[in-house]
């Protein structure tokens, strides 16, 4: 079991979706958590609706810092956020996927689309490696 950590600005909508899609799909590889560098304080309703539409509930989700984050040990952070990020022992990888907050629901769609390829795409890499 790998340990992934998706990192975005608010953990309100890309880091939250990422987690939701490697939850949903890649949980026999990977134990997947988020933080934002910034947490809001709340997760965009946008990004709940726009998972809700593809059947993944994270009411029980919510917005975490990097400062909790920190005290756990992770083998990948997947860095959404434009901003440079380090975690010890980690592997670090840039994701460039447009931050969705502000804009229309066709936005959030688009971002979730991309997202759940890139999660996928990174599912697919964990099983091939551990096999």
């Amino acid at each position: 079991m790998k340990r992934v950590l998706f990192v975005c600005i608010g953990n309100s909508c890309r880091s939250q979706m990422a987690e939701a899609f490697a939850r949903a799909y890649g949980a026999d590889i990977m134990d997947a958590q988020s933080a934002g560098v910034s947490p809001a304080t709340m997760i965009a309703p946008q990004t709940k609706q726009t998972l809700a539409e593809r059947n993944l509930n994270i009411d029980e989700q919510f917005p975490k810092g990097m400062d909790i984050i920190r005290r756990q040990p992770f083998d990948l952070v997947i860095n959404m956020s434009g901003i440079p990020v380090t975690l010890p022992g980690a592997r670090i990888a840039e994701w460039k996927v447009p931050d969705p907050i502000g804009q229309k629901d066709f936005v959030y769609r688009a971002v979730a689309d991309q997202l759940e390829g890139l999660v996928m795409r990174l599912i697919l890499e964990l099983r091939n490696a551990s096999a």
